[in-house]
């Protein structure tokens, strides 16, 4: 008993530090809104940002290929021979793997 007596002495003498490390070890910790939550929740929103960010280039970049795919029909032409082995009649196609 004598220990324990002891130890409220201890917290009485102290409150206020005690309270504050209390209080700091719930927010930091073990609230649901805690400091590592948050900081985890910030490199999420980091990683969306970048990857918001490529999607738009990659969607600027689709975009610019298919105005030149409606306004040049060469190009439909080029990607036909490239991408789908097309070839006119009169022409062999050669692949070569590396």
């Amino acid at each position: 008993m004598g220990r324990l007596v002891t130890i409220w002495n201890l917290i009485c003498r102290h409150k206020y530090w005690v309270v504050t490390i209390a209080f700091v070890a719930i927010i930091g910790v073990l609230d649901e809104n805690s400091l590592l939550r948050r900081a985890a929740h910030k490199y999420e929103i980091a990683t969306l940002k970048s990857e918001i960010e490529q999607y738009k280039e990659q969607y600027q970049e689709d975009t610019r290929r298919l105005e030149e795919l409606d306004s040049n029909p060469e190009t439909i032409e080029k990607i036909a021979r490239e991408r789908y082995l097309m070839k006119r009649p009169d022409e062999d196609v050669y692949i070569f793997e590396e």
